[in-house]
């Protein structure tokens, strides 16, 4: 395969002119007082599909020809390239199958058959539905639509690197996420040869789905086994052979995030940009909270992504919550006598803490008899109130078991 040039991603954007939406770009007064300079975040979660894949598949699935497209387009995806695969599969006219993991957010697999594709369930992990993708392309010869290692994808995803040139001239710093690599390949091809000036490219993996750190290590694409992640859009277990070579030579540095950094960076995205985007979505934004010596000012942050389950998204608020010390869940052991509890609660209320959920205990084999426990769910304002609550119960002789 050749690589790709800013000439191919001019002739995507040409093609993509009446698809995609140029999506906003936002000042982060929040990032930008954290990082010490202007952060702006890039809003591909306001994008068609709720992705920035819709601008790759549609230009992958446009250049086929008529007879390939008539035999019908295979794509292997947690939901994002399925979205963006079944979308311009129905704008082309052709058919699309798409294979996603078990356990895919139903709210992803609802709109990628909404978009008219069928979708196959293979197994649990992206690494199984591109195998099985690939043979069923081989069987029925339909053409497959890699989520990210090919020339059109890269170059389609690559119109995002133009629009920040234009929406932000003076940009030093791009970070976003990766997980096989066809975002930031593309992005970062687009700013290396597009620019009049040095622009840093950072990609950011979650640490528990990074291929890229060992792969760069070795000096080849090497699967690495993924654990799980809140951030599956971006759980890869091997870089493509085309990606792994642009980002060697174009990208200056992929930084792994914990789940934690990604849980707050999504916090932050919803609290203080008022837009909702999914852990992969965020991991960009997480690379700035975690590795800020990386970057130098103005700085891009891509919010790749904004498709999230609203039950994941109220378990990754509430984790984001407590890790910002906003958020206890704590076991409190009383004394078994009336108005013991009532004593607790009166505590808490005049140090200002709102208990969300309480479950009161009187009998396990771990208590005395006389004795009681409350599992309590409490909202705080922050860390220091938190340290405060925590100080005060103990003072009062409390037994505190923080869970």
């Amino acid at each position: 395969m050749s690589l790709v040039s800013v000439d191919d991603i001019r002739a995507a954007r040409v093609m993509l002119r009446d698809v995609v939406v140029p999506t906003p770009l936002m000042h982060s007064r929040a990032l930008s007082e954290a990082i010490g300079g202007p952060v702006f975040l890039k809003c591909e979660n306001l994008q068609r599909t709720g992705s920035f894949k819709i601008r790759g598949a549609y230009v992958r699935i446009a250049r086929l020809s008529d007879e390939e497209r008539a035999r019908g387009v295979v794509a292997a995806s947690a939901g994002n390239h399925a979205q963006g695969v079944a979308l311009a599969a129905s704008m082309l006219g052709c058919k699309a199958t798409v294979f996603m993991p078990e356990g895919a957010p139903l709210p992803k697999v609802a709109a990628t058959r909404a978009y008219g594709a069928e979708v196959v369930f293979p197994g649990p992990t992206v690494d199984t539905c591109l195998q099985a993708a690939q043979e069923h392309a081989e069987r029925n010869g339909a053409v497959l639509i890699h989520p990210f290692d090919h020339p059109d994808v890269v170059a389609g995803q690559g119109t995002i690197g133009l629009e920040i040139l234009e929406e932000c001239p003076d940009v030093r710093t791009v970070v976003g996420a990766v997980g096989g690599g066809g975002l930031m390949s593309g992005v970062a091809t687009a700013l290396k040869q597009g620019a009049d000036h040095d622009v840093k490219v950072v990609g950011a993996q979650a640490k528990r789905a990074a291929a890229f750190p060992p792969s760069l290590a070795a000096g080849r694409p090497v699967r690495v086994d993924v654990q799980p992640t809140m951030a599956d859009g971006i759980s890869v277990g091997r870089p493509g052979d085309l990606t792994y070579a642009l980002v060697t030579e174009l990208v200056d540095a992929v930084v792994t995030v914990t789940e934690e950094s990604i849980s707050q960076a999504l916090l932050l995205c919803l609290e203080r940009a008022k837009q909702v985007v999914e852990p992969a979505g965020a991991a960009g934004v997480a690379a700035l909270l975690e590795h800020s010596y990386a970057v130098r000012t103005p700085v891009v942050a891509l919010l790749s992504g904004g498709n999230i389950d609203p039950v994941l998204l109220a378990k990754v608020l509430r984790h984001g919550l407590a890790g910002a010390g906003r958020y206890l869940v704590v076991r409190v052991r009383l004394n078994d006598r009336p108005g013991a509890l009532v004593t607790l609660l009166s505590e808490l209320a005049e140090l200002g803490v709102n208990v969300l959920d309480v479950m009161h205990e009187r009998v396990a084999a771990r208590l005395h008899v006389e004795e009681a426990e409350v599992l309590m769910h409490l909202e705080t304002r922050g860390g220091d109130h938190s340290e405060e609550v925590l100080g005060r119960l103990r003072d009062k002789g409390y037994t505190l078991t923080l869970s």
